[in-house]
């Protein structure tokens, strides 16, 4: 709990009541490798916040390739956002790509932690803001880049992630076939 409580305060000032508020609210949670956090078609019912573990971000495109868009790990929030907030069925999957314990806030006590909290939701304000720029700082480069350059800049940007993701994910993540990811790595050895 107190990782979430840490990464909070980053964005934000709470006093004991409300931490207590978050504590009460919070719910421990375990998923195995391979399960998923929210499922498309379905409306996202909860946030979570990882505190062990690799979470991808998922969805099948119009040729029925599973295409991964993007990586979580310790310490970030993440939900489908657009479902959550707006109560429509996901067109994508959270899945967990490790072993993982989360903090899980169902969407219930994440209202009344909007209603409770003064300047709760300034605070997941800048959170969002912040995932966003992280976002497009992680898609920049698989536009503008050729493979080898895309997979050298995930190693430099997230070193501690290559070696938990399976490399059908990451080649997906890249946009290249798990092949050419094998050849990329070859060549660079």
């Amino acid at each position: 709990m107190k990782e979430l409580i840490n990464y909070l305060l980053q964005f934000g000032d709470l006093n004991k009541q409300q931490v207590d508020l978050l504590s009460k609210k919070a719910k421990e949670f375990e998923l195995r490798k391979g399960e998923y956090f929210s499922e498309a078609g379905k409306i996202a019912q909860q946030v979570g916040f990882l505190l062990e573990g690799v979470i991808r971000f998922c969805y099948y495109n119009n040729k029925g390739e599973e295409i991964t868009s993007y990586f979580m790990d310790e310490n970030n929030f993440f939900v489908d956002l657009n479902s959550f907030d707006n109560k429509i069925p996901s067109s994508g999957y959270v899945q967990t790509v490790t072993d993982c314990k989360l903090i899980v806030f169902s969407q219930q006590d994440w209202q009344e932690l909007s209603n409770t909290i003064d300047g709760w939701d300034k605070i997941v304000q800048k959170i969002i803001s912040k995932a966003m720029l992280e976002k497009i700082d992680k898609i920049n480069p698989l536009i503008s880049e050729d493979a080898t350059t895309r997979y050298l800049t995930f190693l430099k940007k997230y070193p501690t992630l290559a070696n938990r993701i399976p490399l059908a994910y990451l080649a997906s993540y890249l946009g290249i076939t798990q092949q050419s990811l094998s050849r990329i790595r070859k060549n660079i050895r």
